[in-house]
């Protein structure tokens, strides 16, 4: 039986690159509106470079856009920008079919729950807030708090401690397999692969178990869904 369930946050709580995109394609429209005379294309191009270049998360994105650009940084548009950004940011930022009746199940059958995400520690909270989310979980393991990203043993290994568990009582579930699945199988978790968040159309995750509802991962606590075999046994 198992006793804590760790999630990934985005792509796996909530679709983070729906989000992104569509929080990108409103801040596009913004900027141009304000006076940014440039393609919508090319604009949407430069964003994603230097998302590309400096990570997901960072905050100066339109800055460095607007510097590459114009060779200034020009704050009508930065904050046309920034303003529209954040509105359909919040507007888009949902989470997955059946998410919260999941974890209120997994809740009422005793398990514990928590969270190791690489966002920066505000993001990563300012998302669980937004989506009501940050009361269900007893620990939440960003990048900050250790400094390490998945799939480095360290994020489970805080997570363990903090519970005094052993591996085989985790269930980790993430949509990224060479760091989620990895990370967890590494520490001796077991793994369950959230191909309803994939974005790579992932053929084989090397999870315990693959789902494409995270509904699922109720059947998988009460022992009613048998582990994959491993690759090399198929073969």
């Amino acid at each position: 039986m198992y006793k804590l369930v760790i999630f990934d946050l985005d792509n796996t709580l909530t679709d983070f690159m729906r989000m992104k995109e569509n929080a990108v394609d409103a801040a596009v429209d913004a900027m141009i509106d304000a006076g940014l005379r440039q393609p919508t294309a090319q604009i949407k191009e430069k964003i994603y470079q230097v998302y590309e270049r400096e990570g997901i998360e960072f905050q100066m994105v339109f800055d460095e856009v607007l510097k590459e650009m114009l060779g200034e940084v020009d704050h009508k548009v930065l904050a046309a920008g920034i303003v529209s950004y954040r509105r359909a940011k919040e507007a888009a930022l949902v989470l997955y079919p059946h998410v919260r009746w999941t974890l209120f199940e997994l809740i009422k059958r005793g398990i514990r729950l928590a969270v190791i995400s690489d966002a920066p520690r505000k993001e990563g909270w300012l998302r669980l807030c937004y989506l009501q989310l940050h009361h269900m979980f007893d620990i939440v393991v960003t990048f900050d708090d250790t400094g390490e990203r998945k799939p480095s043993p360290v994020p489970f290994e805080r997570v363990l401690s903090y519970f005094n568990m052993r591996p085989e009582e985790a269930l980790m579930i993430g949509d990224w397999p060479e760091r989620d699945i990895t990370g967890a199988a590494q520490v001796g978790m077991n793994t369950v692969f959230a191909r309803y968040g994939d974005r790579w159309d992932t053929q084989e995750s090397g999870a315990d178990f693959d789902i494409d509802d995270i509904i699922e991962l109720i059947e998988i606590v009460d022992g009613k869904r048998e582990k994959k075999e491993p690759v090399s046994k198929r073969e």
